[in-house]
């Protein structure tokens, strides 16, 4: 089966609408102040409105104060959290909203470390890099991945791109797929071609295809 799609670090409403017509579940706004693809919240909410009722609006965030995480999904009516810091599962609990917890994968990473998670705590898989904290373009080890994936339904994120997303979803099977640098002209600007690009791959998938037969 395809895998669910994100579409992250969305600041414009063009993009999101575009990833939403090729079929895109899921579009990203990151509201942790020192990233390249910050947006403001009422800008956010702006281009939340316009989306199709089936496509998940999802806040990022950063190590910031629960209080704020939750005024700002108020606001922006968002429909679930992704936190990309250091929270704790007690932080990601006190969420009115469905949480998508970051995981880094390292050279020291180890399956059984995602049990301290509950089955409420959806885990994304993403390279580890403790300054930008995500959209570095850099891939994960997808043997850990997969993994992963065999334990519980993850979020596949980390250097995908129309390139190599087919070998990633063969080699991972992730519940879901997160891009934002791969399908980008430059931070926050995603490219119309690339998205297009990335959804033919998908669509062209050889377990898609045999499900189909």
């Amino acid at each position: 089966m395809t895998p669910r799609v994100k579409i992250c670090g969305i600041t414009r409403g063009e993009d999101a609408l575009l990833a939403a017509q090729l079929g895109a579940s899921a579009i990203g706004f990151i509201f942790w102040p020192r990233s390249a693809r910050f947006i403001e919240p009422e800008a956010a909410r702006e281009i939340v409105t316009a989306l199709p009722s089936n496509v998940v609006p999802v806040g990022v965030f950063v190590n910031q104060p629960a209080m704020e995480v939750r005024a700002i999904a108020s606001r922006v009516r968002l429909a679930a959290i992704q936190l990309h810091g250091h929270e704790s599962v007690e932080y990601a609990g006190s969420l009115m909203e469905p949480v998508i917890k970051a995981v880094p994968v390292t050279e020291v990473f180890e399956v059984e470390a995602l049990d301290a998670f509950p089955e409420s705590i959806t885990v994304l898989l993403d390279a580890h890099d403790p300054v930008r904290r995500g959209g570095t373009g850099r891939t994960i080890d997808w043997t850990l991945a997969a993994q992963a994936a065999a334990r519980r339904p993850v979020i596949l994120s980390g250097g995908l791109n129309p390139e190599n997303i087919r070998a990633a979803v063969t080699a991972v099977r992730p519940y879901g797929i997160d891009l934002s640098s791969g399908v980008e002209s430059s931070p926050g600007v995603k490219n119309p071609a690339s998205l297009r690009a990335l959804f033919e791959a998908l669509s062209l998938h050889p377990a898609e295809r045999a499900h189909n037969t």
